[in-house]
């Protein structure tokens, strides 16, 4: 499942991408308000595609996903594959995800992802104050600290994402995917994987997106009692 919002140069890699992938039988593109013409990119590549007129958000995207793929299984449940729309053909490397899942032996896996780099070359992301944050609010709430908390390629069972619904808003839904099903018992594994998505720099419009982001996972973390009692890195 992709939720996708102003995809239309990447879309169709990333679909044609997803469907190479071993065990993945459905895509489905959730264009999530876009103003451009991903929706009709990824019905071009194979993709069911629902569409929200407005933009709604990642968290409500997963779940209008998740539900046109219920509409869409048979006796049993499919498991759920979320990956980001921009990883083009890249997405394939996603694979490893799905094993744990499939064999029993993980209710949702969290890609690792090797250092991200810009197009011109220059080294992605920003100072990492996000990923301390939302890595030690799980901590501190689960026991247990992630190396990549906020990577959004993950693959769940239909049980653990139930059990998440309703998802945190914003750019929360992952850490608070690691916190709601850890605490209730599901086994949690990190995966590495070999994906490239479109990285963010440290100009002004990487630092706002960061800032949001910092914003969104304090959020979810204060909504759980999880904030570290501690400055994250500190």
């Amino acid at each position: 499942m992709i939720p996708a919002k102003d995809e239309v140069e990447r879309i169709a890699a990333t679909v044609d991408a997803v469907h190479k992938i071993a065990g993945v039988d459905l895509v489905v593109v959730v264009d999530d308000g876009s103003t451009d013409g991903t929706a009709a990119a990824a019905e071009r590549a194979g993709a069911v595609v629902v569409r929200h007129e407005r933009n709604k958000g990642k968290a409500a995207a997963m779940e209008t996903g998740a539900a046109a793929v219920a509409e869409r299984d048979g006796a049993r449940a499919r498991h759920l594959l979320f990956l980001d729309a921009d990883l083009t053909d890249s997405a394939t490397g996603a694979e490893p995800l799905i094993e744990p899942v499939m064999s029993g032996r993980a209710d949702m896996t969290i890609g690792t992802l090797p250092a991200q780099v810009r197009a011109d070359g220059s080294k992605a992301g920003g100072h990492g104050f996000v990923v301390r944050l939302a890595r030690e609010g799980i901590e501190q709430a689960t026991g247990w600290a992630p190396e990549q908390p906020l990577s959004g390629q993950r693959c769940l069972t239909r049980d653990a994402f139930d059990a998440a619904v309703p998802l945190a808003s914003g750019f929360g839904v992952e850490t608070a995917l690691s916190i709601d099903l850890g605490r209730k018992g599901f086994r949690i594994l990190e995966v590495p994987i070999d994906v490239r998505h479109r990285a963010t720099g440290t100009d002004l419009r990487g630092q706002l997106h960061r800032g949001r982001q910092f914003l969104h996972v304090r959020r979810a973390l204060a909504a759980r009692s999880a904030l570290p009692s501690r400055k994250p890195g500190r």
